[in-house]
């Protein structure tokens, strides 16, 4: 099974990680793994949009590309292959959340609503929030159009997490998200980024690009303790 554990977590009230191909999204396995029943892991319905997702009480699939729970009997989890997923884990207010995170979500400023959504709904300070920023395809493998860069700069400002190759561009979605992060005063001691590209580690990770179509997904889980 591959899994990496979410690093350097303040205290032992929390479990998350993210997966490779295996044990992917095999909900039975991550059941084992988070320790609760396969009906109490969350999913939304992601559709690449800007939604933050709230569960604090019935577990219907919504559609939103991010969730935030204070629950603590189940776990919160979103897929990728080439996108991040991403985690969030607000220490002081006991507040998790997880996050999927393409160009699309990026540029959106997905990973910001949901921090803002956990400061409005369970008054989470960013100084306080931990964010692990998973696998997903670097700038070494994405090559995107301009108008891809711009929408993402948009959201996020200036910064180091895309180059060019005169009319070639190549974002890294992990960056651009770390960037984002500390936009909303997340410390940068806080910010933990996998470093891994998906389409570099196609034995390790699926990637839709290097699949050039159809194919499996990893995810990242949390489930507070």
């Amino acid at each position: 099974m591959e899994q990496i554990i979410f690093p350097d977590m303040p205290d032992h009230r929390v479990k998350a990680f993210f997966t490779g191909k295996r044990p992917g999204v095999d909900l039975e396995r991550i059941s084992e793994i988070s320790s609760v029943e396969r009906g109490k892991i969350y999913l939304p319905m992601q559709r690449h949009t800007d939604r933050v997702v709230m569960v604090d009480g019935d577990l219907d699939a919504k559609i939103g590309d991010a969730v935030i729970t204070r629950r603590n009997d189940i776990v919160i989890g979103v897929q990728a292959a080439d996108c991040v997923p991403v985690l969030l884990y607000d220490r002081v207010n006991r507040v998790a959340g997880a996050v999927h995170a393409g160009w699309r979500g990026t540029a959106a400023g997905i990973l910001k609503l949901t921090i803002e959504a956990m400061s409005e709904r369970f008054f989470s300070s960013p100084s306080n929030i931990t964010v692990a920023i998973g696998p997903g395809i670097r700038w070494c493998c994405y090559n995107v159009g301009h108008e891809v860069i711009e929408a993402v700069r948009k959201a996020t400002g200036e910064g180091d997490y895309y180059k060019n190759k005169g009319d070639i561009y190549y974002l890294d979605l992990q960056s651009s998200n770390s960037y984002q992060a500390l936009g909303m005063g997340v410390p940068q001691e806080n910010i933990w980024l996998s470093g891994e590209c998906t389409y570099c580690l196609p034995e390790k990770y699926y990637s839709y690009r290097f699949a050039k179509g159809s194919t499996g997904r990893q995810g990242g889980f949390i489930r507070l303790l």
